[in-house]
């Protein structure tokens, strides 16, 4: 990509009022071509509202605002074709929650130039995780085991939500058999790049706990993973992936 390309940094919300007003300068300050959409499920405390002041405020952030909470694989994929409609070169994923720096938004855009996708992940060399309780930990350390063990891909954190695309890979993805939607989303969209034999990238990040608000990782998005990953295996030995 070259070094004035132009990059969106995908923002999904729901209940993050408290981080989307210090995040969204934070990430603009981290290169001149750098936009942002936020991508709201109606958030009840008013972070669309918010939202949309920051956007009216400069042409560099753009608000998505959806009438429920559909999920954070559907506001990803949201994201996507924003960013192929609009000519962006790269669409980077990040949460609101400041878990993912900002500041490695340049190492990502750097690391594009010689991959399709680019992972920042707790798993490798100089990677690691921050202030998380044990319990937390074992789940997504053994989530990317499991991921591992039923795929085959030889991606170390698979799970990881911080992330970017090159425009060339994103207009290979068919958006509309991406079916998983929670916990398992970030394993389907590593699989199916493994599968087309794009090139992926791990870059060691330190990923923190969440400053404000609760962290959104429930029973119901683990027992989806359990069965996400098996159907991701089923439909690939059926060539239908």
């Amino acid at each position: 990509m070259a070094a004035n390309g132009r990059v969106l940094v995908i923002i999904p919300t729901y209940q993050e009022r408290e981080n989307i007003r210090r995040l969204v300068p934070r990430v603009l300050e981290q290169a001149a071509q750098v936009d942002i959409l936020v991508v709201d499920d109606n958030s009840p405390d008013g972070t669309a509202v918010l939202a949309e002041r920051l956007a009216e405020a400069t042409p560099r952030v753009h608000l998505l605002k959806r009438a429920r909470k559909l999920g954070l694989g559907t506001a990803y994929l949201a994201g996507f074709r924003f960013a192929l409609e609009q000519g962006y070169d790269l669409a980077l994923e990040m949460d609101a929650d400041f878990s993912h720096d900002p500041r490695e938004i340049p190492r990502f855009i750097e690391a594009a130039a010689e991959a399709d996708l680019i992972i920042g992940s707790r798993y490798i060399r100089r990677g690691r995780t921050q202030n998380w309780p044990l319990r937390r930990r074992l789940l997504s350390q053994c989530g990317n085991l499991y991921a591992h063990l039923i795929t085959g891909m030889s991606v170390r954190d698979a799970t990881s939500g911080y992330r970017c695309f090159r425009r060339t890979l994103l207009e290979r993805l068919d958006f509309d058999r991406i079916a998983s939607n929670g916990y398992v989303f970030q394993i389907e969209i590593a699989y199916r790049v493994w599968k087309l034999g794009m090139r992926i990238r791990e870059i060691p990040i330190v990923f923190a706990d969440r400053r404000a608000g609760r962290s959104k990782l429930d029973r119901h998005i683990v027992y989806e993973a359990l069965w996400g990953l098996w159907r991701l295996r089923l439909l690939a030995l059926m060539g239908r992936l």
